[in-house]
């Protein structure tokens, strides 16, 4: 093993963080085991002098749109002023995008300091739990945890907004203690870990809430709602609900596949916009036209959610403008949530990896992306851009779910693996669900209905790729100016994907 002093420059540091348990890389999480357990993150920090206590937190859990909450909320706070930090997981490129101070991640030199700070306390815990076969030591995720309650406490921000890993009543950022906690949703994933109903998982969820903070839930439906109700009451918690206490409208924009990176919409506008409502302390808020810098209605609700947020830190005296909240809103931007890579053609990556945020993806590909290229909205044209899925998932997954809903939208799906992790699904395997899918949605005539209710001839083409460099070669020979591909399944898939796109982007010849 080696010695603190031994860290001196970004590969050791890594190395050594990369060394560690890490359950975001392992085909199984132990959730429900002693290895998930609050008392060794409160060892940790307690050893690190309990930096989360310095901090003004807002906490945000939740099944989906808990990172782009956090980027909504940090957005505006940093527009407003305030140093904020955000610490967001899992990382796509580099694990200094956890922690971020106003939009930037922490520096090389930076994150290699904050390892060497946390070692030795870490290493100690490791001697400890020699005693205890059932104590495995911190984990990756608890180190880069404390790293970042580090990082944001010796940078002395002035807010730090802090999303939940897994879960939330044994997630190792619940050592904080927020001036908000925040709910985004409720749906079905990690059901190994959180349990089979939605009950369940709002109860391991609702574990953030502490007693006497209040708590903003963006949940709508009655079981999990019925939950959070119970938690928040018998904690003495305020709890603040979507459709009874704020609300919102959608607009979306309609996205024409060209050159310009700009979304160009019918009416002009730029970016999808809300109408936001609320009725906090009584009084009805009114706030049209707040334009949003991520795609989707699931993004709309997210807003909603935020703004609701800013809300209640406005009434505990933190200066928040309009002005500043508008641009903060507009200006978010959330790598892997729909996000436009390139126009010709056009490639959307998103991280969606469970079939409720899935459903959300293909609610944006209906509603931003169904027309054909060139033909300006509205139309009375049926056409729409030839479209190309690419998709890999986890074994802890809901696959067929997921591609439940993927595969009556695409023309040609290719299925792959991503290579980061060893949770990933066979492509092979995907394949048999694929072909059972398609089978399924074909009808009487042998013709497949696809997501946009209308008829085509035959199934959608399916191709397996052994990994993403194979995956990126298909698309190079395949896919035209005038088409349209989207990346989703896992945060991995996106992550692996992204970059290959980035690199040697389609339609550029190498």
């Amino acid at each position: 093993m080696t010695v603190a002093a031994e860290i001196h420059d970004r590969a050791a540091a890594l190395e050594y963080l990369f060394g560690r348990i890490d359950y975001e890389r392992t085909r199984t999480i132990p959730y429900r085991s002693r290895g998930f357990k609050l008392d060794r993150m409160r060892r940790l920090v307690e050893h690190l002098e309990n930096p989360q206590d310095s901090l003004r937190v807002v906490h945000v859990a939740g099944t989906k749109g808990k990172g782009s909450t956090s980027a909504m909320i940090a957005s505006v706070l940093s527009e407003s002023g305030y140093r904020t930090g955000l610490y967001m997981s899992p990382h796509l490129d580099r694990p200094e995008e956890r922690l971020v101070i106003d939009g930037r991640p922490c520096e090389a030199h930076e994150l290699v300091a904050l390892v060497r700070r946390v070692k030795p306390v870490v290493a100690r815990m490791d001697r400890e739990a020699m005693a205890d076969p059932e104590d495995e030591g911190p984990t990756y995720f608890e180190i880069t945890t404390a790293m970042a309650m580090l990082h944001f406490a010796s940078r002395q921000v002035d807010a730090a907004v802090l999303e939940v890993g897994l879960g939330g009543r044994l997630d190792s950022t619940n050592v904080c203690s927020p001036a908000v906690c925040v709910i985004t949703s409720i749906s079905y994933d990690h059901m190994r870990m959180l349990g089979n109903t939605l009950a369940e998982i709002a109860i391991e969820k609702a574990g953030i809430i502490k007693p006497g903070v209040p708590v903003v839930s963006g949940v709508t439906r009655d079981e999990p709602r019925a939950q959070i109700e119970r938690i928040a009451r018998e904690r003495g918690s305020p709890l603040i609900q979507a459709g009874r206490d704020f609300g919102y409208r959608y607009r979306p924009p309609r996205l024409a596949a060209d050159r310009d990176t700009r979304p160009a919409t019918c009416d002009g506008r730029p970016q999808p916009s809300i109408d936001y409502w609320s009725s906090l302390g009584g009084k009805r808020h009114d706030w049209p036209d707040v334009q949003i810098g991520l795609v989707g209605r699931h993004q709309g609700a997210n807003a909603a959610v935020g703004l609701t947020v800013l809300e209640l830190l406005r009434q505990q005296s933190w200066s928040i403008p309009e002005d500043a909240t508008r641009r903060g809103m507009a200006r978010v931007r959330c790598p892997a949530r729909v996000e436009i890579l390139s126009r010709s053609p056009t490639v959307i990556i998103d991280a969606a990896h469970n079939p409720a945020s899935v459903a959300a993806l293909a609610q944006v590909l209906d509603e931003s992306f169904a027309e054909a290229p060139g033909v300006s909205w509205p139309s009375a044209s049926t056409e729409r851009a030839v479209r190309t899925l690419v998709f890999a998932t986890s074994h802890d997954k809901d696959a067929a779910g997921m591609l439940r809903l993927l595969v009556p939208k695409f023309d040609r799906i290719l299925l792959t693996r991503f290579l980061n992790n060893p949770r990933s699904v066979a492509p092979e395997e995907l394949l048999q669900i694929t072909r059972r899918i398609a089978d399924e949605g074909r009808g009487d005539d042998g013709n497949t209905v696809d997501g946009d209710g209308r008829p085509r001839s035959g199934p959608p083409r399916v191709v397996v790729c052994a990994d993403p460099a194979s995956t990126h070669s298909q698309l190079i020979a395949e896919v035209a100016p005038d088409q349209l591909v989207c990346v989703t399944g896992s945060f991995f898939i996106a992550a692996e994907m992204r970059r290959l796109l980035s690199e040697m982007p389609l339609g550029v010849s190498s």
